[in-house]
């Protein structure tokens, strides 16, 4: 029989643990406990990419606690981003604004 986690025709699922610890999972295989689907049932290659863009950092989440670091953000959702885009673009045009004398970089008057 075949390993089921090496087929590449195989449909999976992407899993992850309480430490942000992601596994590959063959979709027809109960998930264990301890691990969440964070991805359903795709092909290997897409679940694959996902754990590329989502798992950043190898660390196990505690160990990045213990070195009193943040846990590394996952990527926004298109929807999310979408937002957060208009919400960029807003700020940079009320930054931007009319001109007027109190915006804007001086420089200094040279003092004698």
């Amino acid at each position: 029989m075949a390993n089921p986690f090496e087929d590449p025709d195989a449909s999976y699922r992407v899993l992850v643990n309480h430490e942000g610890q992601h596994s590959l999972w063959p979709a027809a295989q109960p998930v264990p406990d301890g691990w969440t689907v964070v991805h359903d049932t795709d092909s290997r290659a897409s679940c694959l990419e996902y754990i590329e863009t989502n798992w950043t950092d190898m660390r196990p989440k505690s160990l990045i606690e213990a070195q009193g670091e943040l846990p590394r953000a996952a990527p926004v959702s298109p929807q999310a981003g979408a937002s957060l885009q208009a919400g960029a673009s807003l700020q940079a045009e009320l930054l931007r604004g009319p001109e007027h004398p109190g915006r804007g970089i001086r420089t200094p008057e040279p003092i004698n």
